[in-house]
C-alpha cells in the first residue's frame, strides 16, 4: 500500500530541548512515518488548540502554563490521547509517592517484590533521629525527594555512617529520603515500559559493601549517576565482566511487575530501577521510577516506541468508530 493511501496518524511532542535531542532522532522519524505515524514538535509559544489536530500529545513538560494548555485541549478536543495525564505523572515526581505501590503488588510467579526501607527527612533537625528508630541500617543512600530529571533531583550521596549523615546536611537541602542500601551484585535492572511493551537491560551499578569495607569506607561518597560509581578496587573491566554475567530477572516476572506497575501508576511511558537482594533468595526492589527515561539507549527503541505510537491511535480509531 503506498504511504498516500495509508491512513495518517498525527502525534505532537512538547519537550525539553535536551529530551528532544535523545529521544526525537532521524531513526524514529523515518520509522514512524514509513508507518503512518508523522511527528510534530509542539509550539510551546503558541496555543496548543490553535496547533491542533493532534491524535496523541506525548510530553514530559510541567510548568503550569503548559499543563493549563493541555487542559483546555482535553475539555475542547476530548478525542486527543493525552500521553500521560498530568495528575499520574506528578506521583513519580516525588520519592516517597512513587513507590507506594509496590508493596500494594502480588506476584504470583514465586517471585517476590519489595522496596528498600526508606525514610522522609524534613529538617536538618531530623536527620540523625531519622535513623535508628526506623531500624535503618547503613550504608544509606540519601536522595532528594523532588525526582523532576532536573540535575539538583540527580545529586546524591551514599553515606556510611553517622558522621557521613553529618556532613550530609552540608551536601544536600531538606527535604530528601535516606534509602537503605542493599547489596544486590553490583548491577541493577532498568525496566523500559512503552504500553504494552516491555524491555530489561542491565546496567552497572553501585557494587556491594562488606562489613570489613564499612567500617574503613569514607563517611560520605556524593555521585550523581549510580553507574558512575565504582569501588576503588574494580577495574572498569572488572565491573563490565560482572555486569555481563550477571542473570535477568526471569521475563514472565518482569512483566508482571511492569503491567501492574503501569495499571496502579495509570502511566505508560516510564521505567524503573530494580536490583536483586542478595540477602533474599528470589527476591528484587524497585529502588526507582522514572518518567519518559531515556528510551535512545534501550536496544531497537525505534521499533518499540512506534508500536506503542500505532497501538495509541489504533485504539483510539477504534473507540471513535464504534462511538459513530
Amino acid at each position: 500500500m503506498s504511504e498516500n493511501s495509508t491512513k495518517r496518524y498525527r502525534i505532537g511532542y512538547a519537550l525539553a530541548p535536551k529530551k528532544v535531542q535523545s529521544f526525537i532522532q532521524p531513526s524514529l522519524l523515518n520509522l514512524a512515518k514509513e508507518r503512518g505515524i508523522d511527528l510534530f514538535p509542539v509550539q510551546i509559544t503558541k496555543p496548543l488548540i490553535d496547533q491542533c489536530p493532534f491524535d496523541c500529545i506525548i510530553h514530559k513538560l510541567s510548568d503550569r502554563e503548559w499543563l493549563n494548555q493541555l487542559e483546555q485541549l482535553v475539555i475542547h478536543n476530548p478525542n486527543v490521547v493525552v500521553i500521560d495525564r498530568p495528575e499520574a505523572i506528578e506521583r513519580l515526581h516525588n520519592r516517597v509517592t512513587m513507590l507506594q505501590v509496590v508493596n500494594q503488588m502480588e506476584i504470583a510467579c514465586g517471585v517476590s517484590i519489595g522496596v528498600p526501607k526508606q525514610v522522609f527527612v524534613e529538617s536538618p533537625e531530623s536527620l540523625i533521629d531519622s535513623v535508628a528508630p526506623r531500624d535503618l541500617s547503613f550504608p544509606v543512600i540519601a536522595k532528594p525527594l523532588v525526582a523532576d530529571g532536573s540535575a539538583s533531583s540527580h545529586q546524591m550521596s551514599l553515606v556510611f555512617n553517622e558522621e557521613g549523615l553529618r556532613g550530609l546536611k552540608l551536601k544536600l537541602n531538606p527535604p530528601f529520603v535516606l534509602q537503605e542500601f542493599v547489596n544486590h551484585g553490583g548491577v541493577i535492572f532498568k525496566v523500559y515500559v512503552a504500553g504494552k511493551h516491555i524491555q530489561c537491560v542491565k546496567r552497572r551499578s553501585l557494587p556491594d559493601i562488606s562489613e570489613e569495607k564499612l567500617g574503613v569506607s569514607e563517611n560520605l561518597v556524593s555521585f550523581s549517576q549510580i553507574s558512575n560509581v565504582t569501588a576503588q578496587d574494580q577495574s572498569d573491566e572488572g565491573v563490565a565482566t560482572l555486569t555481563e554475567a550477571a542473570e535477568l530477572p526471569p521475563s514472565s516476572f518482569v512483566t508482571e511487575v511492569a503491567c501492574q506497575l503501569r495499571e496502579a501508576l495509570k502511566l505508560n511511558l516510564f521505567n524503573f530501577d530494580m536490583i536483586r537482594d542478595n540477602r533474599v533468595g528470589g527476591r528484587y526492589l524497585v529502588i526507582d521510577i522514572n518518567y519518559f527515561p531515556g528510551y535512545a539507549k534501550m536496544p531497537s527503541y525505534e521499533t518499540i516506541l512506534t508500536d506503542f505510537f500505532l497501538d495509541i491511535v489504533q485504539k483510539k480509531q477504534s473507540v471513535v468508530s464504534k462511538d459513530n
